[in-house]
């Protein structure tokens, strides 16, 4: 039996890309750039249509050499956002304790099911090259401005 071990040297479970073996809690996390939360739950999950939309995604970043590196991307699904009237969304959160954008952190995305691989190698690009999210074609999802709450 071949041992696979993860891009942080780690010996992997059999059966999965990246979980190690061996937990040791002093390891870092591996670094990332940009990590962009994919909702994974009910009714995103169906919009997508694509049980495996998380690893094509990884594929694709892996293809476009940003799975590694000083502008590595990370994917990550999640649970429900609260935002399932814009079916199928995803959160970009910049890692701005290193080398992440600002002015990409926390931006909402919309309709990603409706995303085509050229649109993914679009949007990881944009974010790769710190290219102002606002300053695409990606639909964002309008946040409610505090004041409306007091």
């Amino acid at each position: 039996m071949n041992k696979t071990f993860n891009l942080m040297g780690s010996e992997v479970v059999e059966g999965f890309a990246c979980k190690p073996k061996k937990l040791v809690s002093t390891k870092p996390i591996m670094h990332f750039k940009t990590q962009i939360f994919i909702c994974n739950d009910e009714r995103c999950a169906k919009a997508h249509k694509n049980e495996n939309l998380a690893e094509d995604l990884r594929n694709i970043l892996k293809d476009i050499d940003l799975a590694k590196g000083e502008k590595r991307i990370k994917i990550s699904r999640t649970g429900c956002f609260g935002a399932c009237r814009f079916r199928s969304v995803a959160n970009i959160y910049e890692n701005t304790k290193a080398n992440g954008y600002e002015p990409n952190n926390n931006v909402w995305i919309k309709n990603i099911h409706k995303y085509k691989k050229e649109q993914w190698i679009e949007l990881f690009t944009s974010l790769s090259d710190n290219k102002d999210i606002n300053e695409t074609n990606f639909k964002q999802i309008p946040i409610s401005e505090p004041s409306l709450y007091k």
